[in-house]
């Protein structure tokens, strides 16, 4: 019997049915009763993180939901790419890591522009889980290199990956190499004739103003970081706009402009608060101490 045509909520109900769990025993400790009622009815989907757990109770692979639907109102790539942006925020890099050791064989993502996206988080990873600066940046050379070998006018995609380069770069302490790709993505970008996601940008000016000013470059850094607010101020968003706030302050005090360092420190502080971000809560409180101590 041919098992193409059935949605999603049916195979689900069926698997559940099939291997004798009631509502509550499927749901408990991964979604609520009436979420799972909802799955199965198809009212809503479940986040890729609540179908690893369900299809890992019902001891199946997680592909079997999308190998016999033909319902393409979850689109399974896509859903994967979006669990590997959650836990990139939160720097759980072990986690992406496992997702893509688990989905790297996946015929799903043979596509090149899935696979390039696996391998460019790949090469993140092998980084900040192993230190491994030569392997990562092998990787991510060879991301940008499937689909633009030549690398010239980079995409959008091909922008962020090169902007992990030079973070990475950054974050090992070469920072000529850094300071020298955050500049080559600077320049694509403006190449490009729109920008999708702003905040591209702004991690470009954020980790290039970084970058100077571990090389002492202050004034040159300051010039990146205020521009980078005010992005955040034209284009309306929050992203990094504490970060870049703490970031002027520093270069003002490092500059000998202590007034204006204590007030874009102060505004740091004061942004960190209303986003709840604790740790730079604490560090601003640090570098402010010290700033105290010195006048």
């Amino acid at each position: 019997m041919s098992l193409s045509g059935y949605s999603f909520g049916e195979i689900l109900e069926s698997l559940r049915v099939y291997k004798g769990l009631s509502v509550s025993e499927l749901a408990d400790g991964i979604c609520s009763d009436e979420e799972l009622v909802s799955f199965e009815r198809e009212e809503k989907y479940p986040t890729l993180d609540q179908l690893y757990a369900i299809a890992e109770r019902l001891k199946v692979e997680i592909n079997y939901f999308f190998d016999i639907a033909s319902t393409g109102t979850f689109n399974y790539a896509i859903a994967v790419t979006e669990l590997v942006k959650k836990y990139k925020r939160e720097r759980d890099y072990q986690a992406i890591f496992n997702i893509i050791q688990k989905e790297k064989d996946n015929p799903i993502f043979r596509h090149s522009y899935f696979k390039q996206y696996l391998l460019w988080h790949e090469g993140i990873c092998i980084y900040y889980l192993h230190q491994e600066r030569k392997k990562s940046l092998e990787l991510l050379n060879e991301s940008i290199n499937m689909s633009n070998p030549s690398r010239t006018l980079l995409t959008e995609r091909e922008i962020e990956i090169l902007t992990s380069m030079a973070i990475i770069e950054k974050d090992s302490g070469e920072l000529e190499s850094a300071v020298n790709l955050f500049r080559e993505a600077l320049g694509n970008l403006e190449n490009l004739p729109h920008l999708m996601d702003s905040r591209i940008r702004l991690r470009i000016l954020y980790g290039l103003s970084q970058a100077l000013s571990k090389l002492n470059k202050f004034e040159e850094s300051l010039l990146y970081s205020n521009q980078g607010i005010n992005n955040c101020i034209h284009d309306e968003v929050m992203y990094l706009f504490g970060e870049l706030h703490y970031q002027s302050g520093l270069n003002y005090v490092n500059l000998g402009e202590l007034e204006n360092g204590r007030e874009y420190l102060a505004n740091s502080k004061f942004i960190f608060k209303l986003q709840k971000n604790n740790k730079f809560i604490k560090l601003v409180e640090y570098e402010m101490e010290k700033l105290f101590k010195n006048c």
